[in-house]
């Protein structure tokens, strides 16, 4: 029975508000009083009982939570008669609690997409020499494993045999394929975009990257809420402080409905909706400012943090690397352009990609004799010239000249975090792009707005080479800036932060990478385009990847914990002063102390409601 009226938790808070709507009907449209207080009756059972279930479990554990609380005000109230408020209590109580759970009910599947994006198989190579397809966990330490085009990365390797581009965004973030060669390491989860290679495991199962960043997220997540060990160390104090003042009230005057109503004004039904209201007028505004705000738990820390720390990809910048810089040699640049574009659109490079976007529309000619050379670039022949697209190292094999000016360029182009991307025709220097994800519009003034909210540290962790960091972090004015760093590195890095040098940290990311440190943090942030597993992982979303939302969403649960603190010294104020004047004066009875009761219950709704207007001076 208890199981089945807890399974049913929701479907009683609907029947019980529809009670107490009906009864209220009746008492004033229908002048039905019996109708009245026999819904009230109603909704006050029903909604009591999963309230004293749950009552019942805690005080099993020896826990008085505010379950117990609540169950000795409905009592109390029931006792007297006061149907009215033992049945708006009750329903008060179970829709604050509904409203939370809900945006917190999500969090734990996190691990189930994590393990879902996990390989399940691999080609591993037999004793004959052939490879055969095998489950994951038939891998050992030492195996060869063969990788083909567009299929993941079973382990933890390095290629013995082969060369290819590989997309390690599930691991480091950045969106620009890496290219492998024999000797480089290679990350379980990552994606071979193009070629073939062979690699020797070295780490499998749970201890690869991969398999870490799991148990990352599991133990990050396994920790209570500062909101829960407040309301568990209130209760376990104020509750059995009001029951021994009911009963050393009754011991002394042998008057029932004294004691009754003491348990009745000592029951903070304020309180008990107070922080409700406030979170739920706080999240309901975020929602429509573009933030999600999962629960009550997150406004708390969030508000008081004192250190940002971002990933740089998709988070800091766009995530889609473009023509950041460019610079033409020479005549007849439209028609290079022409040949460029032509000879681009057989590639699907991301940096092809970004030169034909920057391009844009052109002449194309027909491209013949192509040749690809690993690591450098495309050699091919259009309209009877020999056109070479690619690096530095390319331009030097086709003996092409670099003057003087392009030599200048491209040490500014690489000063400044590009890729660079060079264009000769027939040995001569034509085009010089440099191609780079870009920074967010915006993001530096958003960043201002954070440190006149009170955030002291902007750190920034990304995969990225370390000069592409220092660039971005110098244009945004950040405190800090580290690159080179794996999914291990930032979540280290997160928890030295905050168990050593005791700082309040959010993580702001996007990807699976950032999953670990989403969940490490004291608050976990994550761009609203970014993956499932980051969003779910983490505390706040930013819906449609707008970071523009975070000063808001700093600013309102700043806003918001100051509401939650403003309701809980109204609501324990009030009831001090009710309880305070019931027993040491002559005028306060339980029509008054009622009068207050409700006007209190009134005003902390009435505050909580302002944070439905709240925006961003």
């Amino acid at each position: 029975m208890q199981r089945y009226i807890l399974s049913n938790k929701n479907k009683i808070i609907l029947i019980n508000g529809i009670l107490i709507g009906f009864g209220f009907f009746s008492k004033f449209a229908l002048n039905n009083i019996n109708v009245f207080i026999w819904s009230l009756i109603l909704a006050s059972i029903l909604g009591a009982a999963p309230i004293a279930i749950q009552a019942y479990q805690a005080l099993k554990v020896k826990v008085v939570s505010i379950d117990v609380l609540v169950t000795v005000a409905v009592l109390g109230a029931f006792l007297i008669q006061n149907f009215e408020e033992s049945a708006i209590v009750t329903f008060l109580f179970l829709f604050g609690a509904y409203l939370e759970q809900r945006t917190l009910n999500k969090t734990r599947s996190a691990i189930k997409e994590l393990t879902e994006m996990a390989p399940e198989t691999a080609l591993k190579q037999m004793e004959n020499g052939e490879f055969e397809e095998v489950d994951i966990d038939d891998v050992d330490e030492g195996d060869i494993l063969l990788v083909k085009t567009g299929a993941k990365v079973p382990v933890d390797g390095r290629v013995i045999v082969g060369e290819a581009s590989i997309n390690e965004a599930s691991i480091t973030g950045e969106s620009i394929p890496v290219a492998k060669e024999k000797g480089s390491n290679v990350y379980a989860g990552t994606i071979l975009d193009n070629g073939t290679i062979q690699i020797v495991a070295d780490r499998v199962g749970e201890d690869t990257t991969f398999g870490r960043i799991i148990e990352l997220v599991e133990e990050a997540q396994d920790s209570k809420s500062e909101a829960e060990r407040f309301i568990d160390k209130f209760s376990k104090y104020y509750t059995p402080a009001v029951l021994v003042i009911a009963i050393i009230v009754w011991l002394f005057s042998r008057d029932i409905e004294l004691a009754i109503t003491i348990l009745v004004l000592g029951c903070p039904g304020a309180l008990v909706i107070g922080v409700p209201v406030s979170n739920v007028a706080g999240i309901g505004n975020g929602a429509r400012h573009g933030v999600l705000l999962k629960g009550s738990e997150v406004i708390g820390d969030f508000s008081r943090v004192d250190t940002m720390v971002f990933d740089k990809t998709g988070t800091l910048t766009v995530g889609n690397p473009s023509v950041a810089d460019k610079e033409y040699y020479g005549d007849n640049i439209d028609e290079v352009l022409g040949y460029l574009a032509s000879v681009e659109r057989e590639s699907d490079h991301p940096l092809a990609k970004a030169v034909l976007e920057e391009i844009g529309e052109t002449t194309i000619s027909p491209v013949e004799n192509t040749e690809v050379i690993k690591g450098e670039g495309i050699v091919a022949n259009v309209n009877g010239h020999r056109l070479a697209v690619g690096n530095v190292a390319l331009m030097e094999r086709e003996n092409v000249r670099i003057s003087e000016k392009a030599r200048a360029d491209i040490k500014r182009f690489e000063k400044n975090g590009n890729s660079l991307v060079l264009t000769s025709v027939d040995g001569e220097l034509k085009i010089l792009m440099g191609v780079r994800d870009q920074i967010r519009p915006g993001v530096k003034e958003d960043l201002q707005k954070l440190k006149k909210l009170g955030v002291k540290n902007l750190i920034m962790l990304s995969g990225d080479n370390q000069g592409t960091v220092d660039v971005v972090s110098r244009e945004l004015g950040l405190t800090e800036a580290h690159g080179n760093m794996l999914p291990e590195d930032k979540s280290a890095y997160i928890k030295k932060l905050i168990e050593e040098e005791g700082r309040i940290v959010a993580f702001v990311g996007d990807g699976v990478n950032d999953s670990p440190s989403l969940a490490l943090a004291n608050i976990g942030i994550a761009m609203g385009s970014g993956t499932d597993v980051a969003i779910e992982t983490s505390d706040v979303v930013l819906m449609n990847s707008d970071f523009s939302r975070l000063p808001h969403a700093l600013g309102l649960t700043k806003a918001t914990a100051r509401n939650m603190k403003q309701n809980i010294v109204i609501a324990v104020g009030v009831v001090l002063i009710l309880l305070a004047s019931l027993i040491f004066s002559e005028w306060m009875n339980m029509s008054i102390g009622m009068l207050v009761h409700e006007g209190s219950i009134l005003a902390v709704i009435l505050n909580g409601m302002r944070l439905l207007s709240y925006r961003l001076r």
